[in-house]
């Protein structure tokens, strides 16, 4: 007899078949499951079994990933969704308007970069005090020349 809370035996799936269905090696599933992205549940055999809701959990997974949200991020909004059930269409909306935002940001810094390309022509990365791009906002520079960290350590 099932645990309460837990789904019916006929109703869950073994590793392989999520794999299959989702086209993720099972090694991928192992390594989500220990990163806490999703659950499994023991049959009487000792053998993880998953609920079929995984399957939309993983899609929302693989879309977040494509847009390059990380999996800590990622663990996050899933953790704020009931772990009884698959992801609705209203959890999506929920999730999906938190990283708006944050790609919203990144297309805008990736454009301001790729903007400043044109600069990188003439200098070739030569003048590294000045480039934008490799030495972006550089404090220090205003105190001088050479490692400015290192001052600050105590001699040895």
């Amino acid at each position: 007899m099932p645990k309460a809370g837990s789904a019916r035996p006929e109703q869950m799936l073994s590793v392989g078949q999520i794999a299959a269905r989702s086209g993720l090696a099972v090694s991928a599933l192992h390594f989500y499951e220990r990163s806490g992205l999703i659950r499994s549940e023991r049959s009487a055999g000792n053998q993880r079994r998953y609920r079929r809701g995984v399957l939309r959990r993983i899609a929302i997974i693989k879309v977040a990933q494509r847009l390059g949200i990380p999996l800590a991020t990622i663990r996050q909004a899933l953790d704020t969704l009931p772990a009884d059930r698959a992801p609705t269409v209203a959890d999506w909306g929920r999730l999906s308007a938190s990283w708006k935002a944050d790609l919203d940001a990144r297309i805008t810094q990736l454009t301001r970069l790729r903007d400043q390309l044109d600069g990188c022509i003439g200098c070739g990365c030569l003048s590294v005090d000045a480039c934008a791009l490799r030495n972006p906002g550089d404090v220090l520079a205003g105190r001088g020349t050479g490692a400015r960290l290192l001052e600050a350590l105590p001699d040895d």
